[in-house]
């Protein structure tokens, strides 16, 4: 599967970015008038309007072979959404779509740094580290930040996780936000964030974020991620304009659609 290409800065894209999500409700109507409405979420879709200046003639040069490696709108290609939390279920560490450690224990409800009840405790009862993760399935040689916000009643140390990458923090009894930084390895189809407990360590955890570029923006919440597997061009063709040596503009609007 074709992989959108980052900048030479980490980033996917340039501000403003402009995210457009279509709804469809399908009505059926009976003979006597009566009408029958419901959802239907394999037909929504999802648009992304980005635009690039003071690109340089690299920059250039990837999105436009890109561009055509994809013969515009023709193929599918792997998007990862600039403006989301790409983890799923950033919010219920209970979920299916995170892996625990046999001897890590989760509890909801917690208090959270933002005066809510979206934390979590998380409590090592093993004799070693044990992980909590969740692997994207996203290409693995993209930079990302993976964040987190963790306090512990008890001074003590905990360990992020990217793929093979990891940075140890001292944690107290505040709240911090502590972050890892890292590109993977770039033959890898898949990638796996998150942070490890030393042995009897427990610890209050909230906002856990994953953004594929090189620092952490503000926290948003997520249920389905953001990876996009079957995105594609809007545009058979690429257009840009030339500003100045080495500096050129272009917008691109890339489409996702459940059904495609």
């Amino acid at each position: 599967m074709l992989v959108y290409p980052q900048l030479t800065t980490g980033a996917l894209s340039q501000f403003p970015v402009i995210k457009k999500r279509s709804s469809r409700t399908v009505v059926n109507t009976s003979a006597d008038g009566s009408r029958v409405v419901y959802a239907d979420p394999a037909g929504g879709t999802l648009e992304w309007q980005l635009n690039y200046s003071g690109l340089s003639d690299g920059e250039l040069d990837a999105l436009e072979t890109f561009h055509a490696a994809a013969e515009g709108s023709l193929n599918g290609f792997t998007f990862v959404d600039p403006t989301a939390n790409l983890l799923s279920w950033s919010e219920d560490l209970s979920n299916s779509a995170w892996s625990l450690a046999p001897l890590l224990t989760v509890t909801g409800s917690i208090a959270d740094p933002f005066g809510g009840t979206a934390g979590w405790l998380a409590n090592n009862a093993g004799g070693g580290s044990q992980s909590i993760t969740q692997t994207l399935n996203a290409p693995a040689g993209y930079q990302y930040c993976f964040s987190v916000y963790v306090k512990s009643a008890q001074p003590g140390t905990v360990e992020l996780l990217s793929g093979a990458n990891s940075a140890s923090y001292s944690v107290g009894s505040n709240w911090n936000r502590v972050a890892i930084a890292r590109s993977g390895d770039p033959t890898a189809a898949s990638i796996t964030f998150g942070l490890q407990l030393a042995a009897g360590g427990a610890m209050d955890i909230f906002g856990p974020q994953v953004e594929a570029q090189g620092s952490a923006s503000r926290y948003k919440t997520s249920t389905t991620g953001g990876v996009y597997e079957n995105a594609r061009f809007r545009d058979d063709s690429f257009q840009f304009t030339t500003t100045d040596v080495n500096r050129h503009s272009a917008t691109i609007t890339i489409y996702y659609a459940n059904h495609l």
